[in-house]
């Protein structure tokens, strides 16, 4: 009986299933099994064999049901033209009766490997495909033996910055469910979701610190792979692709066996080069095959900085691109892909340190989610109400010199004897001072749009107010005063955010001191901000921490005045309003305080 081929696993690295497709022989009943010479066979940096042309088959002797005298055929010969042997790979198609092609994602000239996107039908998954070419380029089956062999090594390394290696196969044969004649053979890697490095940049350029946030896991990743004597080959534009949580990852195995750690770090500074710029500095011909332009270089050839291709880049960040791509001086260049890693990581320090801040301008438009922008920041139109105010403020400070200068005056001329001291005083309108003193006082009516004070309660005056910001940025310090004059026409109002808390802050508030300790009763509210969330607290003195004050009250603003009721609360000298949600939707949030009326108990 003859042998039937079988594929057999070699497990000559831990954790990494490796195929090997053997030459098989068909018997009369279609039975057999793996020869011993197979199963010892091991992939090692030998070029793959060539196999001669089979011979015929010797005719079968009469009563042997020509299984005796079937002589065993050998496997067919590779074609060695190139791109004779090619299938005609196209999506849809089966590799080694389990993965079925999706889409070309890409392609490596260096190696002829083509990178795919396929299905795995055993695990039902996705998986990205390395496959080597035979081109019948001299020396491939060499180079592509060393390139399956040094992969071998890749068993035990798992990483952020890598995608895991699930399989490595190798072509010995033609035999049926094997690989296509055409190619030397294959890596299984786990399938990169996201984009490719072009997709990534295609709506324009990052900022900085969501492009140094990218490249963190692939440096870190190249750092860990160089420890143990590995290299990545993330020099090709489309090696590389970009995760949905913003992470670059090495998505396609099999280098070339050439690539060295330098290499690595060169692959570093591009990747970090084309998310910045969206040109690739390295090969002419990798740029063109991922879509990006080449990056522009100088009357001698060098690369240009990205902070002159992209105007707005930081020194530290363009000097860190051209060090790890090995350009300008050679005082600058960084040489291992842990000292990338490191000023990355550094680099990335300084930007959370300055989050707080505006972000500075890189030459990247505004995204939807950040909350400062100024590009949107309008030129506030002038308003009449506050024009006439402020016309009469000025008018009413002009009669306040005059009157001052003018009681001056008449107190230095009483003092140098010029008016006589007992001139007799006038008494303008008036009744008797007896008739005044028995008239009981009417009530002071309330402004119109004000609360009416219940009975047995009145308005505690304050004594001072000052905006409460624990990030020591307080809104509008210079309107606080607006929400204690009783007039609902004026108020203090919290920036407009484009967020709403605690995105930005926890809260703002205003801290309130009253002349003396008050029992309140009651709190009244003046805001138009529907649905603002205000806490009322209690403060020892009034330059407490928000941790050092204690809670009395809180209520949500439903309506335009809302009471908040303060009762059984202790005596206070100094109450913290503490606004915890603002009011308003979308990208629009903002509180307008129009009032804030303090009543105490009088019963």
């Amino acid at each position: 009986m003859g042998d039937e081929a079988t594929p057999e696993l070699l497990a000559t690295q831990p954790g990494i299933p490796v195929t090997v497709l053997e030459s098989g022989e068909p018997s009369e009943n279609g039975a057999g099994s793996s020869e011993p010479a197979a199963v010892a066979a091991s992939i090692s940096t030998a070029p793959f064999p060539t196999p001669t042309a089979a011979p015929a088959p010797i005719p079968a002797e009469p009563g042997t049901n020509g299984a005796a005298a079937t002589r065993r055929p050998s496997p067919k010969p590779r074609l060695t033209q190139p791109n004779a042997a090619r299938q005609g790979r196209a999506p849809g198609g089966m590799i080694a009766e389990r993965y079925r092609l999706l889409a070309q994602v890409g392609a490596d000239q260096s190696v002829h490997a083509e990178f795919w996107r396929a299905r795995d039908t055993v695990l039902e998954r996705d998986v990205a495909l390395t496959l080597l070419q035979d081109t019948g380029e001299p020396g491939g089956s060499e180079r592509a033996a060393e390139m399956i062999s040094r992969a071998l090594r890749w068993g035990q390394f798992e990483d952020i910055g890598c995608a895991r290696l699930l399989d490595v196969m190798r072509n010995d044969s033609s035999a049926p469910g094997g690989l296509p004649d055409d190619i030397y053979g294959l890596a299984v890697t786990e399938w990169v979701p996201g984009k490719s490095l072009a997709e990534a940049v295609a709506n324009g350029p990052l900022r900085t610190a969501a492009v140094l946030g990218m490249l963190d896991p692939l440096a870190q990743g190249a750092e860990a792979a160089h420890r143990q004597g590995l290299v990545l080959g993330c020099a090709h534009p489309q090696r590389v692709r970009i995760t949905p949580e913003g992470g670059a990852r090495l998505a396609f195995a099999l280098p070339h066996p050439d690539v060295t750690p330098a290499d690595d770090v060169h692959g570093l500074g591009a990747t970090l080069y084309a998310l910045l710029t969206a040109h690739w500095p390295l090969s002419g011909t990798d740029a063109e095959l991922a879509g990006l332009p080449p990056a522009p270089r100088d009357v001698q050839d060098e690369v240009l900085p990205p902070g002159i291709v992209r105007p707005g880049v930081s020194v530290e960040v363009s000097a860190l691109a051209l060090g790890a791509l090995g350009a300008g001086s050679g005082h600058g260049r960084v040489h291992t892909a842990a000292a990338v890693h490191k000023v990355i990581s550094e680099l990335l320090e300084v930007e959370s340190e300055a989050a707080m801040l505006p972000p500075p301008d890189d030459g990247a438009p505004m995204t939807p989610d950040e909350v400062w922008r100024t590009d949107s920041i309008a030129e506030p139109a002038p308003d009449p109400v506050k024009k006439r105010k402020l016309s009469i403020g000025m008018g009413g400070l002009g009669l306040g010199m005059l009157a001052v200068i003018a009681y001056v005056g008449v107190q230095l001329g009483s003092l140098l004897g010029v008016t006589p001291p007992s001139a007799p005083k006038i008494v303008v309108g008036g009744p008797p001072p007896s008739v005044a003193a028995s008239a009981p006082a009417a009530p002071q009516a309330p402004a119109p749009g004000m609360p009416e004070l219940p009975p047995g309660s009145a308005a505690v005056q304050v004594a001072s107010a000052k905006v409460f910001d624990p990030t020591g940025d307080p809104d509008n310090p210079g309107r606080v005063a607006k929400a204690f004059d009783n007039d609902p026409n004026t108020s203090w109002s919290t920036y407009n955010y484009r967020q709403p808390f605690p995105a930005l802050k926890a809260g703002v508030g205003i801290m309130v001191s009253f002349a003396s300790p008050v029992q309140l009763s009651s709190l009244v509210v003046t805001s138009p901000s529907i649905g603002t969330n205000i806490e009322v607290r209690s403060a020892a003195t009034p330059d407490a921490t928000l941790a050092q004050t204690i809670p009395i009250a809180t209520s949500d603003l439903r309506q335009q005045n809302t009471t908040v009721s303060l009762a059984g609360s202790q005596p206070v000298q100094n109450v913290l309003i503490w606004i915890t949600r603002l009011g308003g939707v979308g990208d629009q949030n903002v509180t307008e305080l129009s009032n804030l009326t303090f009543e105490r108990v009088t019963g």
